[in-house]
């Protein structure tokens, strides 16, 4: 509360105003408050302290999917935050390309989808990865066919499913992907005047390299946006030893499915002999009866093993382990 003069200093203050001891163009300047601008078609709705708290959270969101999409491409993936600002919506969807690849997700208990913008250079690599390609892009982008839209669509579900565990400092997530579009136009979730948070990941696929956009309307994070500051997230994030997180890496490594052979032996033969291979005629191979198979996981070989039966089906029993080593 402002301090109120006495009628003895206002009087002393007119005396010295009067003699000239006090400058009045100098109190006026002194007084004068800044003004700043506001932009009412740009209202500020997301604060700094708001889009670092969501940074945190994208970057454990960048180690969930760094440790899962290998799974999936058998390949090394790095992720990581670039930056994270506000825009309008239209602005946002202004800057797309087409054709693009956009998960509209249901961001469920909260108000409202999320979208998730994924560039098309990583959809082509992805999918040339997963159909036992190099994971190449296409030099010219195309319009996705309706089977590359369905692999697609299973990554977007497995990165939608990701969302649950970084989010679980602010709320219990049940994410779930309502749809992909390749147009920006007919993913119009939001009035194009809204305002929306827009955290942007790097991935890089092996050589290949791009991005990973997610938009946050405000409108969907509303009713958490009092947790979304950091003294908030670090009161509540738990500290995730490192026993634990090695004990989560090994339970995916054990989902991943490898194929293993087992081999009795090789033979060389000539061309004209393998054209007059009849049914019961025999091929000699360089290992013997009484000699231990070799066992390939994957192309290593990992095992030595004798064949046998069990029950109705052949088998092999392991005699030894072949170390890296050896």
């Amino acid at each position: 509360m402002a301090e109120t003069l006495s009628q003895a200093e206002i009087d002393a203050l007119l005396k010295a105003m009067s003699e000239g001891e006090v400058d009045t163009d100098t109190m006026q300047q002194g007084n004068e408050k800044k003004i700043k601008d506001y932009d009412f078609s740009r209202p500020t709705k997301f604060s700094k302290e708001h889009l670092r708290t969501l940074e945190f959270i994208f970057e454990h969101y960048a180690r969930l999917i760094s440790t899962n999409l290998p799974v999936y491409l058998r390949k090394s993936v790095q992720v990581s935050v670039m930056n994270s600002e506000s825009s309008t919506y239209n602005e946002f969807t202004n800057s797309l390309s087409s054709p693009i690849i956009l998960g509209i997700i249901n961001f469920a208990p909260l108000n409202g989808s999320a979208i998730m913008e994924v560039d098309t250079n990583l959809g082509y690599a992805m999918l040339d990865r997963m159909l036992g390609g190099n994971g190449v892009p296409l030099e010219k982008s195309r319009e996705f066919s309706e089977i590359e839209q369905i692999i697609i669509q299973k990554i977007l579900v497995m990165f939608t499913q990701l969302l649950r565990e970084p989010w679980k400092n602010v709320i219990e997530l049940s994410p779930v992907l309502n749809r992909m579009e390749t147009n920006a136009q007919f993913a119009q979730v939001i009035a194009p005047g809204d305002m929306v948070a827009i955290v942007t990941l790097s991935l890089k696929i092996g050589d290949i390299e791009g991005f990973m956009n997610i938009c946050l309307p405000f409108f969907t994070l509303e009713d958490v946006m009092d947790k979304l500051n950091t003294k908030y997230w670090y009161s509540t994030m738990q500290e995730n030893r490192d026993e634990n997180y090695e004990a989560y890496v090994e339970s995916m490594i054990r989902k991943v499915d490898v194929p293993i052979r087992a081999v009795l032996g090789k033979s060389t033969i000539s061309v004209s002999d393998f054209m007059n291979l009849q049914v019961g005629d025999c091929i000699r191979l360089d290992s013997g009866v009484d000699q231990d198979m070799n066992i390939y996981v994957g192309n290593i070989k990992k095992f030595t093993a004798l064949p046998g039966t069990e029950r109705d089906s052949y088998a092999v029993r392991i005699t030894s382990v072949i170390r890296e080593e050896e």
